[in-house]
């Protein structure tokens, strides 16, 4: 309702852990004796996204949730950003919270990348797996290499800068174009997590400029098949009923190209969401992910 401001249910504890040489901002909402469940945001996105989840998954959760190398409050890499850097940066989070017990893991866009890849790579760490509107990247071939690699090297030659705003505002803009569904307060609320302060009183993005050049590997899909094909976690597929994305990835193969590397692969579809489906129905991911968890895997 107009007016109305968010307050949080459940305010998370942040910690700051360094992993392998870089300071994670780790945030934690529940109590110490709960299960716990590990979310992964997206790419341009931040932990503290999970917010609205952890508002109904917190009583009965611990959901520990990290920023990715580069993003939010995590340290950022000053050689840029490698796949592999996130498998093991997940791994030691893992060790440090769940060192004796495979766990409950899910990630949205790039972070059901990583998930879904190291659940393949360890599929003894994972024992229930969601992927939320996350089914890898678009194939690439080998004739691309050349290019790829030079345009890194360009991009190398210049610092990447994000867009300046006059106030915070306009996160909260940019949030609402990404979730078109987002309560105006809960935009407001998270919008200085997506943005900060500059030196000069106007506000930039949080993210590494980094991100923004090319990763000079290429995505090759066959390798992420094998990853898939070895994990041996129950895995659910959860998509926004609205999201373009998998609109554009049915185009390229849709389900023929990622549900047969996946044993038992369940599937459920949020209405009234896009690719953000934890900023549009938080409340409705939170009851999916909650009867999933609970209903197999670990003993709660």
């Amino acid at each position: 309702m107009p007016g109305m401001t968010y307050r949080p249910v459940h305010t998370p504890r942040v910690l700051r852990i360094p992993f392998r040489s870089l300071e994670h901002a780790v945030y934690i909402w529940g109590a110490e004796s709960a299960p716990a469940i590990y979310l992964l945001h997206g790419f341009a996105d931040t932990a503290m996204s999970f917010q609205f989840l952890a508002d109904s998954l917190a009583d009965r959760w611990r959901v520990i949730a990290p920023d990715l190398q580069g993003f939010g409050a995590t340290g950022w890499s000053p050689r840029g950003y490698w796949f592999p850097d996130y498998f093991a940066d997940l791994d030691a989070l893992l060790n440090a919270f769940s060192p004796e017990e495979p766990v409950r893991l899910a990630g949205h866009s790039m972070g059901g990348n990583i998930a879904t890849h190291y659940a393949g790579i360890l599929p003894e760490r994972v024992t229930l797996l969601v992927s939320i509107d996350s089914f890898g990247l678009r194939e690439t071939g080998p004739e691309q290499a050349p290019e790829r690699f030079a345009e890194w090297l360009r991009q190398w030659r210049t610092r990447p800068e994000f867009n300046l705003y006059e106030d915070v505002s306009s996160y909260a803009d940019i949030i609402r174009e990404r979730a078109p569904h987002i309560p105006a307060d809960r935009a407001a609320y998270l919008a200085p997590y997506w943005g900060k302060r500059t030196g000069s009183g106007k506000w930039t993005s949080r993210v590494d400029p980094n991100h923004k050049r090319v990763n000079p590997m290429l995505y090759r899909r066959a390798e992420a098949r094998a990853c898939w094909r070895r994990i041996r976690a129950q895995v659910l597929l959860i998509l926004g009923g609205e999201s373009k994305t998998w609109a554009r990835y049915y185009q390229e193969g849709g389900r023929s190209d990622f549900q047969p590397w996946f044993s038992g692969l369940q599937e459920a579809t949020i209405p009234g969401a896009g690719h953000m489906i934890h900023l549009d129905q938080p409340e409705l991911l939170a009851r999916t992910l909650d009867d999933f968890f609970s209903r197999s895997g670990i003993p709660l």
